[in-house]
């Protein structure tokens, strides 16, 4: 897999991160994006010591003009990272028998991880269909960060389920007409991954992966061209398998889990992790 140019989105923070710190070698040219400067800084600073060149920029995944000019700037991409994304769960008010989600927390959760991944992706499609093909017919790759949290219809983080099912639909269907010009897609469906996003959550975490375990997850997925990464299997398979339940029968088991009714969670840079 051709890896001297690469694109980072939530560079700062998570699976972002690491994926960066994981692809920094001599020879290597990364651009990083990140919102928060002393973050980005420090990672940016531990990848050039890797021997990597390091270009950091300081982006907003929702400000899709800033973006368009910073990925049709950057030149030539061998890989594109789509990593930026933030999660919350629902609230629930004194009085209400219910949990509700506000409204500006939904179109924050839908302009991040929806919009941020078509800000990404969608430049980066125009900037790879112009380069040439390698030896194996490949243009370039573009990954993105989706969740297990797609196959499922969790009440206590709707907004973030429909968001990571819009993008792992997106990656899929576009990267089945994509494959064909040499830009090769995936989307990543992860459950929960050891970093910042879930460091705050109270509840059992089954299937809790180590960072370094997920990052070679996903560079090996990305590496074989698969359309679709997801780990752990069992804890995928068998969200699939409860989406397949008529939604009543679903719900009731959701509410009795102890995030049924979680309360709100921190926002953070870095995507990828089931809430």
């Amino acid at each position: 897999m051709k890896q001297d140019t690469i694109l980072v989105t939530g560079a700062s923070s998570g699976i972002g991160r690491s994926i960066a710190l994981a692809l920094a070698r001599p020879g290597a040219l990364l651009h990083l994006g990140g919102r928060d400067p002393a973050r980005l800084r420090d990672v940016a600073e531990r990848c050039a010591g890797r021997g990597a060149s390091v270009r950091p920029h300081r982006q907003d995944v929702r400000d899709r003009a800033g973006m368009a000019a910073w990925i049709g700037g950057a030149g030539a991409l061998d890989l594109v990272f789509a990593c930026a994304g933030i999660t919350a769960s629902t609230a629930c008010p004194a009085g209400r028998a219910a949990p509700c989600e506000p409204d500006g927390q939904v179109r924050r959760m839908m302009d991040t991880n929806l919009g941020g991944v078509l800000n990404t992706v969608l430049p980066a499609l125009a900037v790879q269909a112009g380069q040439a093909r390698d030896a194996r017919g490949v243009r370039g790759r573009i990954c993105a960060i989706a969740s297990v949290a797609a196959y499922v219809a969790f009440p206590g983080t709707p907004s973030y389920c429909a968001s990571k099912a819009a993008v792992d639909r997106f990656m899929v269907a576009t990267g089945g007409n994509m494959a064909r010009d040499g830009i090769l897609m995936s989307s990543v469906c992860c459950g929960f991954v050891r970093s910042p996003m879930t460091a705050s959550n109270r509840f059992p975490m089954p299937g809790l992966t180590e960072m370094d375990d997920a990052v070679g997850a996903i560079l090996r997925g990305v590496a074989a061209g698969r359309r679709r990464i997801a780990f752990p299997w069992w804890l995928a398979a068998g969200s699939r398998a409860m989406d397949l339940l008529p939604p009543r029968l679903a719900e009731a088991f959701y509410v009795r889990q102890p995030a049924g009714r979680a309360g709100s969670m921190p926002e953070t840079g870095g995507a990828g992790d089931l809430p």
